[in-house]
């Protein structure tokens, strides 16, 4: 089976772990993608059922968001039993029989694993809680509040204080996130015994690797003082720089990573573009890749959504060209679970641009440096949800950052509202659209879940396998593009135009291959001219190819093209 364990790789060789930079991965919400029982919530099996069409599209690599058995007070990232299959979504039997099915499609699974905190539902939290002098009680970071008040300034980057009372054992625990979250103590050698213990049992049912939530967080500033002024406006940089974070890293790869062909990918919430070697670089024995932040931040400021140059979008991708290490390796994503839709963010979806604008993206994605993530949909080009009110939110986050930002600071609820629209969570997890019958083909309930985007009826996966000029097929396309020409791969990067405001041009090249792309960033189409095309011959366009004298080029609104020279 697929991810079962191999021969160490302490010594990191090339030849045991290139599957994972060559992968193409899949994101799936399982709560969202495929209903098979009629409850309205998306499940194992529907995710079995599917299968071949995420094999069809070309990933090799599925990536799952929480399956674990939880309380859903954060959507399956408040874990109550690492053990154990959330009951909505099946039976460990259901995720045996994935696994099976997946490795005989030549499909991976990796598993979404939150280990910086656990639900306040947990047995260990609610033995911690439970006595002062029990063995559980250190697991969970416990602190005397100061006069009424937490027991320092920390806050929350959801919202309100990073402390929460517990009247029971009369101290307060920290949660970095949300108070139904508690933060778990690695500093305490028995909860990391505890997570390496999980991760094993994981592994050794085949998984191939894991994707690690907030796992930049697991080592506290141990004097827990008050933060200064300037930090308190950006807190997470604080958190994500615990004296011990990289000591953890190290010896869970030494006590457990090492030990099986596997891929990690951590989520480095609050760390600078320039630490990110230190996680990846293979000497290190840490992680295998990072998500950076730096691009799904390239539209936001705090709350508020702002306008972006596409100089700036360039910056970043130029700068994970040019890799501070040689052994270090990017991810490259647009979607997630956690992001906005990228053709609603990053193109234009009104109905006249919506395909051209999505496949342009699609280009950009699977084309820069780094194993690319497509997350449920995207491949479509769904696009974000109508919201007409607060109500319409299902986020946690939601109504932690209104009662900070509009009640208690006195953000215009206008502006926080446009603002929360534009960028909240909960565009990307209304359920996956299957087809134009009711609830999209996800479920035959009279109710998901979570409501559909209406937009269902023109946008779903049915019109797109029936339409050979989709976005669906743009992606497949580019795909195997990526596997036939290694450049896309393992080739070094440069920005042919980084001035240009609309056109975003470079060069992908390995060896004697050598492959340009070309897009138009824009509502408007313009002539452009360049004398790297002169003798180029093009691979790939999501447009009729118009020709033109050689070097010169006409290109349409949101025309995207990959040449070869």
């Amino acid at each position: 089976m697929i991810g079962r364990p191999a021969a160490a790789r302490g010594d990191q060789s090339a030849a045991r772990r290139t599957w994972w930079k060559e992968a193409v991965i899949y994101e799936v919400y399982p709560r969202s993608f495929k209903d098979s029982n009629n409850d309205g919530i998306g499940d194992l099996p529907g995710i079995i059922d599917k299968l071949s069409y995420i094999r069809d599209l070309g990933a090799d690599t599925i990536w799952l968001a929480p399956i674990f058995a939880s309380p859903n007070r954060d959507n399956g990232y408040d874990i109550s039993d690492y053990k154990a299959i959330m009951p909505e979504f099946g039976t460990m039997s259901d995720f045996d029989r994935l696994m099976e099915k997946a490795s005989s499609l030549g499909l991976r699974i990796i598993l979404d694993l939150v280990v910086n905190h656990t639900s306040d539902q947990h047995p260990w939290f609610q033995k911690s809680r439970a006595s002062k002098d029990g063995p559980y009680r250190d697991y969970y970071i416990w602190r005397e509040p100061k006069g009424g008040l937490p027991p320092n300034n920390w806050p929350s980057p959801w919202g309100g204080s990073a402390w929460t009372f517990d009247a029971a054992s009369d101290s307060s625990y920290l949660h970095l996130f949300s108070p139904y979250q508690p933060d778990l103590n690695w500093d305490n050698p028995a909860v990391r015994d505890e997570v390496f213990s999980i991760m094993k049992f994981w592994l050794d049912k085949g998984v191939a690797g894991f994707r690690m939530d907030a796992i930049t967080m697991i080592s506290k500033m141990p004097s827990f003082r008050d933060m200064t002024v300037e930090e308190l406006k950006a807190p997470e940089y604080v958190y994500a720089a615990g004296p011990h974070l990289h000591a953890y890293l190290r010896e869970m790869n030494d006590r457990v990573l090492s030990h099986y062909d596997v891929m990690t990918v951590g989520e480095a919430y609050g760390m600078h573009a320039q630490d990110i070697p230190l996680f990846t670089d293979s000497g290190r024995r840490e992680l295998d890749m990072v998500f950076a932040f730096d691009i799904v931040h390239v539209d936001r400021q705090g709350w508020r959504k702002i306008a972006w140059p596409l100089s700036k979008l360039k910056d970043i991708y130029a700068a994970a060209g040019r890799p501070q290490s040689p052994d270090s390796w990017n991810t490259v994503f647009l979607d997630n679970h956690d992001q906005p839709r990228a053709v609603s963010r990053f193109g234009n979806d009104t109905a006249f641009f919506r395909e051209a604008s999505a496949k342009a993206i699609a280009t950009m994605l699977l084309t820069q440096c780094g194993t690319p993530f497509i997350y449920q949909g995207e491949e479509l080009g769904m696009t974000n949800l109508p919201f007409e009110g607060l109500e319409d939110f299902e986020d946690v986050q939601v109504p932690t950052a209104w009662e900070t930002l509009v009640k208690r600071q006195g953000v215009d609820p206008e502006a926080f509202f446009e603002s929360l629209k534009g960028l909240g969570r909960d565009n990307a997890r209304s359920p996956m659209q299957w087809d134009a019958s009711k609830n999209a083909g996800f479920t035959t309930a009279d109710k998901p879940w979570y409501r559909v985007n209406p937009n269902h009826i023109q946008i779903n996966a049915r019109e797109c396998l029936n339409n050979p000029d989709s976005v669906y097929y743009y992606f497949r396309d580019l795909i195997a593009l990526r596997r036939k020409h290694p450049a896309l791969v393992h080739g070094s990067y440069q920005d042919l135009d980084p001035d240009h405001s609309a056109v975003f041009f470079y060069c992908r090249e390995s060896g004697k291959s050598r492959l340009f792309i070309l897009i138009n960033m824009s509502d408007r189409g313009f002539t452009y001219d360049s004398p790297h095309l002169a003798q180029a011959s093009l691979l790939i366009s999501n447009m009729a190819h118009r020709g033109g004298t050689r070097g010169v080029t006409w290109l349409a609104p949101w025309e995207a093209r990959v040449y070869t020279a």
